[in-house]
C-alpha cells in the first residue's frame, strides 16, 4: 500500500500502482468541499450534502484521475449482485442503474463505487484491457457480488488468473461486531465463512466478523491469485474514512461516502 502526502486523499495500492495503462484510488475523506458530517470529500448524491458540494467533490477526483467529471461514472448501489457494463458516462438528467459493481473495457471511463464501512473492490485485466470497481457489503459478498463481477468481466474477455485485485478501506474485524443471527445466515448459507469469525471478547453471545478478509477468500474461490487486501480500518480512522456503523454509535442521522475509482487510460498518452 502506497500511503499519500499528508492531507491528500488518495491512497494507491501496490499491487496495482506503476501499471502503464491504468489509474485508480481509494480516496479518503480528506480533500474535499463538504461540512459538518460530511466534511469534506464526501462523494455521494444520496446523503443529506449539497448536491454542488458533492459534484465539486467529485470535480476534485475526476481531475486526480486525469478525467472530465462525467467520465468518473457511479451507480445507485443496492446492496444486490448486479453487474453493468459501461461504454459511455450515463446521459445527462437520468438516473444511474441500480447494481453494485461496473465493469468498462473504454480507456478514460472511470468505474467507481462509494462506501462507508462496507468494501470496495478494485480489479483489473490489463492484458484483456477491462477494469471492475464492485461494492461488497456482508449480504452482497455473501450473495456472491464478487463472482459475479469477476464472471461479468470474463465475458469480455478477461481472465481471473491474470486478473490483479484489492479490497480497499472496510470496517476491520475489531470493529465489525455480529449478532448470532448474522453468524447463524452465514453458517448456513456459506460454510466455509466459519473462520471469519471469533467470538467476541465481551462473552456476550456476539460474534466479530472479518469483512475484507472474507471479501479476499471470495476473489480466491473465484479463480483469482493476486489480491491485495488494505489493513485500514474505516471505523477507527475517524479523520481518514467515513463511517456508517461509526456514526450510528454516536447517533448521527447520515454519513458521507468516500470513493474508489479505476479506469484504462491509452498509454501512449
Amino acid at each position: 500500500m502506497i500511503e499519500p502526502a499528508a492531507g491528500a486523499p488518495m491512497i494507491q495500492a501496490e499491487s496495482l500502482r506503476g501499471y502503464r495503462g491504468m489509474r485508480h484510488g481509494f480516496f479518503s475523506r480528506l480533500g474535499g468541499t463538504s461540512s459538518g458530517g460530511y466534511a469534506s470529500l464526501n462523494c455521494s448524491f444520496a446523503s443529506g450534502d449539497r448536491a454542488e458540494t458533492v459534484t465539486e467533490n467529485r470535480g476534485r477526483i475526476a481531475h486526480q484521475l486525469g478525467i472530465a467529471s462525467p467520465h468518473l461514472v457511479t451507480a445507485k448501489q443496492v446492496h444486490g449482485i448486479s453487474v453493468v457494463e459501461v461504454e459511455a458516462p450515463w446521459p445527462a438528467g437520468t438516473q444511474p442503474p441500480e447494481c453494485d459493481a461496473l465493469v468498462t473495457r473504454v480507456p478514460g471511463l472511470a468505474v467507481a463505487v462509494l462506501t462507508a464501512d462496507c468494501a470496495p473492490i478494485l480489479i483489473a485485466d490489463l492484458a484483456a484491457g477491462v477494469v471492475a470497481a464492485a461494492h461488497a457489503g456482508w449480504r452482497g459478498a455473501l450473495s456472491g457480488v464478487v463472482e459475479e463481477t469477476v464472471a461479468a468481466m470474463e465475458r469480455l474477455r478477461a481472465r481471473a488468473d491474470r486478473m490483479t485485485a484489492v479490497v480497499g478501506p472496510s470496517i476491520s474485524q475489531p470493529s465489525y461486531e455480529v449478532g448470532p443471527e448474522f453468524h447463524a445466515e452465514f453458517m448456513a448459507t456459506d460454510s466455509g465463512s466459519a473462520s471469519f469469525f471469533t467470538v467476541s471478547p465481551k462473552d456476550d453471545g456476539k460474534f466479530q466478523f472479518d469483512l475484507p478478509e472474507y471479501v479476499g477468500a471470495r476473489l480466491i474461490r473465484a479463480g483469482l491469485r493476486r489480491i491485495e487486501v488494505l489493513e485500514l480500518d474505516t471505523l477507527t480512522n475517524a479523520g481518514r474514512f467515513f463511517s456508517h456503523r461509526r456514526s450510528t454509535l454516536m447517533g448521527e442521522k447520515d454519513v458521507g461516502r468516500q470513493m474508489s475509482a479505476i479506469l484504462l487510460v491509452d498509454d501512449r498518452a
